[in-house]
């Protein structure tokens, strides 16, 4: 039997999960945000596939999603339904013998096996899943995480049936002529740096020179980018449970701050709600502060702590000590801190 690497994503997971609550939004369109108020400032978490064909997507502000689809049904979020939702459909894919479970977060895990029908595996597994929440998920098989991640999107309502194989045998046929971008770990301002070099396509960046991408990006981005590029991945899914790699709290006001010490006051109260968040986790290693200013422009700095703590005076002075690192005082619209707990602890993946 041959080793795979199976990517399972729930579908809509957010949405589907509040239509299952309220079976009569089945085929609406549907935005899930802040406290479902479009008329209030907050973020969309996620939206049904019939919000997505108007424009709407996750990250997009709320007022700007009800413009684009005025007879979206909106509603609040609801993290702690979300989590345990999201346990039963990761305790179905541990349910399947042999098999290991890498849990990526609330929609996704990757799950690895020896079989010689990674498809049958693959259709079982979209099937324990149905039976049990009721949920539809989508399936990418490849010979290791990033193939396997990458099919997925291949597999998806609108594109493929389901499920999906992505390995070097068919890496080129699939992926060479497609921009850079549709690689995992490769984002827009990434894109935009291999562009201004030259390099559009996938095919272009397999057949890029490592080391002079490392010269450019960086000596350990750069020649990542080129593996990126020819598909090469991890191809052991670990079984370590998925511990965040931080905590973070934010808010959005819905009348900016202007006051500068306002401003200090929100900042110094969201560290102190984080450090009770982390009171009975791993200590904070590190502080970000994200600030968001009028009219949608946002920026994070952070730093490292002298040594990691739980201590919320401390936590609060040094989230006050990163704000400082803003020098503008145009008007503030959200602001959020974040406690990182340390890199090298065994037990930590990405939050």
């Amino acid at each position: 039997m041959a080793s795979w690497v199976l990517h399972v994503d729930l579908d809509q997971f957010i949405a589907a999960v509040e239509i299952l609550r309220r079976p009569e939004l089945a085929g609406l369109p549907v935005v899930v945000g802040g406290k479902g108020d479009p008329t209030q400032r907050a973020v969309v978490a996620t939206a049904s596939y019939e919000a997505r064909a108007h424009g709407v997507r996750s990250g997009l502000p709320m007022r700007t999603a009800a413009k684009r689809c005025p007879d979206a049904v909106f509603l609040p979020a609801d993290n702690p339904h979300y989590e345990e939702v999201s346990a039963e459909v990761m305790a179905t894919l541990r349910g399947f013998d042999g098999v290991v479970v890498e849990v990526m977060g609330w929609d996704e895990a990757f799950v690895g096996a020896d079989t010689d029908d990674p498809e049958a595996l693959a259709r079982a597994i979209r099937a324990a899943v149905l039976a049990r929440t009721r949920l539809s998920c989508s399936v990418g098989i490849g010979d290791n995480m990033l193939r396997a991640k990458l099919a997925t999107e291949f597999a998806k309502p609108g594109t493929g049936d389901g499920v999906f194989r992505l390995t070097a045998a068919n890496w080129d046929e699939v992926m060479a002529h497609r921009p850079t971008r549709a690689l995992w770990g490769i984002g827009a301002k990434t894109a935009g740096k291999l562009a201004d070099r030259g390099i559009h396509t996938v095919a272009e960046l397999a057949a890029a020179d490592p080391a002079a991408l490392a010269a450019d990006l960086g000596p350990a981005l750069g020649p990542w980018y080129v593996q990126l590029g020819r598909g090469i991945g991890r191809a052991t899914v670990e079984g370590t449970p998925w511990v965040p790699r931080s905590r973070s709290k934010e808010t959005t006001f819905q009348e900016n701050l202007t006051d500068w010490d306002d401003v200090r006051t929100e900042v110094a109260s969201l560290a102190r709600q984080v450090a009770a968040d982390i009171a009975g986790d791993r200590p904070a290693a590190r502080v970000a502060v994200k600030v968001r200013f009028a009219p949608f422009s946002t920026y994070t700095r952070s730093a490292t702590l002298d040594e990691p703590t739980h201590d919320p005076d401390v936590l609060a002075a040094a989230a006050l000590q990163v704000l400082d690192k803003f020098t503008s005082r145009r008007p503030v619209r959200l602001l959020g801190v974040r406690a990182e707990f340390a890199k090298d602890d065994p037990a930590a993946t990405d939050s």
